[in-house]
């Protein structure tokens, strides 16, 4: 299972830089991000397979992390349609999201308070 962590950093350039740069040198591997910046906080999502060694080095080089979850990231066809059919199962299956993103090699990252529910809604 993949983790999710919600970086906290400053709004200034660089940050981004420095956060990717930390992981790197640690030798852990972003296999997926978002970022976003609400009302003037920045924050930054990264899907890594080694959640120690990643929080060990953004917190050394200074960072905050705000939170660290499991999440799911399920293969996906890249065609219309194939996200909506995923989604649809899930909401059928009355599962709420509350993050998703994708990998960078196209896998789609999801978020649940219900990740036993969300797990068997995908199948």
């Amino acid at each position: 299972m993949a983790t999710d962590l919600m970086i906290g950093m400053a709004h200034q350039p660089g940050t981004l830089a420095a956060a990717c740069d930390a992981l790197g040198r640690a030798g852990v591997n972003i296999e997926g991000a978002f970022g976003t910046v609400i009302d003037g906080q920045p924050g930054l999502h990264v899907l890594v397979a080694e959640s120690g060694h990643a929080t060990r080095a953004l917190v050394d080089a200074g960072f905050d992390i705000l939170a660290q979850r499991q999440v799911l990231a399920i293969p996906i066809e890249n065609r219309p349609g194939a996200g909506a059919a995923l989604l649809r199962r899930i909401t059928d299956a009355g599962v709420s999201l509350d993050l998703m993103y994708t990998t960078l090699d196209g896998r789609l990252v999801l978020g649940s308070e219900d990740l036993a529910g969300l797990r068997t809604a995908i199948g």
